[in-house]
């Protein structure tokens, strides 16, 4: 089996483990691996190749273009007064950056310093990147929310474990919180879950099993549920 290093403590890790055995940090998947950074990059070379075929056609895509081909962002509040205001005064770098950061919300979910950190990724200046976060019109707890749903969808989380992730992806404890407790997750479905995940993987006592799911911040109660909900 492939092994990874953990970039926190240095110990050799399963790729798909949700975090290191050694030290419990997270195991965050590179930015490359997002379905959604993918899916920006094919429509940025679509609008690129639609422009080289187009003989009046400026080969590279407009940030108008850019953002256009991207739908509304949940969780972002726009306002007239916000928009007249902001658009009178803004510099060329920071009208870029706001319609770069309205793009990846459509996308994805994203904390306030993680959105400034993706920006800042794209070239984008440290004082653009922190204007258009500031100008976005984000809901950092529904960004929260929306993450956590995220996350759920491709793995298993306690509630502890959750809040965890969430605050490695710089979400404030409170938006961590407020995510994990209005996602809607049943904890102990979700106890049942990766204690069925271990078990497709590894060998556990009964007893070995439930201490696992402690260890991963299920309750004892929650840790029990999900061992009988496998049969074992």
């Amino acid at each position: 089996m492939n092994r990874k290093e953990c970039k926190s403590c240095g110990a050799q890790m399963d790729p798909r483990a949700k975090s290191c055995p050694q030290c419990g940090a997270p195991n965050k998947k590179p930015l490359y691996t997002k379905w959604w950074l993918w899916l920006i990059v094919v429509i940025v070379v679509g609008s690129i190749s639609a422009g080289a075929r187009s003989g009046d056609a400026d080969p590279m895509p407009s940030s108008e273009s850019f953002a256009a081909a991207a739908p509304e962002a949940e969780g972002v509040i726009h306002t007239e007064d916000e928009q007249a205001n902001t658009s009178e005064s803004e510099t060329i770098g920071q009208k870029n950056a706001l319609k770069s950061a309205k793009a990846y919300l459509s996308f994805s979910a994203f904390s306030y310093e993680g959105l400034i950190s993706q920006l800042e990724f794209e070239k984008y200046s440290r004082e653009d990147a922190v204007y258009a976060a500031d100008h976005c019109g984000a809901d950092w707890n529904e960004q929260a929310v929306k993450a956590a749903e995220s996350y759920l969808e491709f793995s298993s989380f306690s509630r502890d474990g959750l809040i965890a992730q969430l605050e490695f992806e710089s979400f404030t404890h409170d938006q961590a919180v407020y995510g994990a407790d209005h996602c809607g997750a049943d904890w102990n479905e979700q106890a049942a879950k990766s204690a069925e995940s271990y078990l497709e993987f590894s060998s556990f006592s009964r007893d070995g099993l439930i201490e696992q799911l402690e260890f991963e911040g299920f309750t004892h109660d929650q840790a029990v549920y999900g061992v009988d909900a496998n049969g074992y």
